[in-house]
């Protein structure tokens, strides 16, 4: 059987991820923790494409700037902003210009509010403020005071469309972008509510799942799957559909998420490589490195 004909279901145990991993899944599945991929030092070679991983920067990738090291194709798996606020997203694109990657991919996190088209705003209200962390309600009473809404009510709508503000990246939801004949698609739903993309636990977010394409070779998303580089304050958050797609189904070579900011590293299971390439520790602090791994290059393609 190959990959299109694997038809994924939800799992009735999807609602209580925790205790599907640790209890069921974990005995299952393969997980290896790998150390590193390459040195952040290592030169690069002119027969591989070299990827640089970040994520979850938080308004903070100016401080990133000087410790990302030069590759082919940048990448950044979400939460560049904090509220979606369009300075935030203009300061961001300024910032990601200045980098000298040929190919510079983002993908919107949860905390880019907006960026999702037709979303339903009374999904979030009250509960970006309950979803959010106590530092989080503190910063966004305090943000930008010379915004016109702010105080108790503000709850942070962010921009509609601000993705159209990114001049100086490629920008993906749902689709997909060929980089040296590598095969890059990107997805930003998660199951966090209260928030820009969120979707429930299952069929719903089995649904978005379902778009991406089987000749996948890697994989963006804002979330992780279940049971990898997924653990905050001992819950597993990650998304078992997606596991299950990812591993059954499309079979990427590398699948690069973030969103739990104290997962960062990576991990396989012996044919998909996972990264975590969180920046931004709890309290949206810099502790993180970027991470790299090189893709042999194609043949007939050239990096010219």
């Amino acid at each position: 059987m190959n990959n299109k004909e694997v038809i994924i279901e939800v799992d009735p145990r999807t609602n209580e991820p925790h205790h599907l991993w640790e209890d069921i899944l974990a005995k299952e599945r393969i997980y290896q923790p790998i150390q590193n991929l390459l040195s952040l030092t290592e030169p690069i070679k002119p027969n591989y494409v070299r990827f640089v991983c970040i994520s979850d920067t938080h308004e903070k990738l100016d401080e990133l700037l000087p410790q990302i090291p030069a590759g082919d194709v940048l990448i950044h798996c979400g939460d560049f902003t904090n509220f979606g606020d369009e300075s935030a997203i203009r300061k961001f694109d300024t910032e990601i210009g200045l980098l000298p990657h040929k190919y510079k991919i983002v993908i919107a996190g949860n905390h880019e509010l907006g960026f999702e088209d037709n979303e339903d705003l009374t999904l979030r209200g009250e509960k970006y403020i309950e979803h959010g962390t106590p530092e989080g309600y503190k910063l966004l009473k305090n943000y930008n005071e010379d915004l016109t809404l702010r105080g108790e009510k503000y709850i942070g709508h962010g921009t509609p469309e601000g993705y159209k503000l990114l001049k100086n990246c490629i920008y993906l939801h749902d689709n997909s972008v060929t980089v040296f004949g590598i095969k890059v698609y990107g997805s930003s739903w998660h199951p966090l509510p209260g928030y820009s993309f969120s979707r429930e636990r299952g069929e719903a977010l089995l649904k978005e799942w379902k778009n991406i394409p089987s000749d996948t070779d890697i994989l963006l998303t804002h979330t992780p799957p279940l049971g990898y580089l997924d653990l905050f304050k001992g819950e597993r958050w990650g998304c078992t559909e997606l596991l299950n797609t990812v591993e059954y189904r499309v079979k990427p070579k590398y699948h690069i998420f973030g969103h739990v900011h104290e997962q960062n590293g990576i991990a396989t299971n012996g044919k998909t490589t996972f990264i975590n390439a969180s920046i931004c520790n709890h309290d949206l602090e810099i502790v993180n490195k970027p991470i790299i791994f090189d893709i042999p290059l194609p043949k007939n393609v050239s990096k010219i």
